[in-house]
């Protein structure tokens, strides 16, 4: 499950007056999007995540600084570093997910395919073990 997830390139236009990079919806990213959120003025140290989701499909861009995205399936685990305005990590369903080595400054975009659901969060990794097998 962990081969679905992965990182996108965004249209990006070049210009000397600043760059401009968009995003849409069931083009760039692969669902419909309910939800958006952003997290930002992480402390030094910190971690964000540390849930999976049972439905909820996620894409997250790095706006601004750096951050990693530790994504695990349950068997497998990757770390992807996202610093990049023009690309973005498709998250599935069903994916350990954690955020960490947050740069001063950094600002993270959140789209997700569902509307805020606490049932929807698995937030224990053992249970989250037995619930993906």
């Amino acid at each position: 499950m962990i081969k679905q997830a992965r990182i996108i390139e965004l249209p990006k236009f070049l210009d000397v007056r600043g760059n401009l990079s968009f995003v849409e919806e069931l083009k760039h990213v692969p669902f419909k999007i309910e939800r958006s959120y952003w997290i930002y003025d992480v402390p030094g140290g910190e971690t964000r995540g540390g849930h999976a989701y049972k439905e909820n499909q996620e894409f997250i861009v790095a706006l601004s600084g750096s951050f990693d995205v530790i994504l695990d399936d349950g068997e497998y685990t990757n770390i992807y570093s996202l610093n990049r305005s023009y690309y973005g990590l498709y998250v599935p369903k069903g994916m350990w997910r954690q955020m960490q080595n947050f740069s001063t400054n950094s600002l993270a975009l959140v789209l997700a395919s569902t509307h805020y659901s606490p049932t929807d969060y698995i937030h224990d990794y053992e249970e989250f073990k037995k619930w993906i097998k």
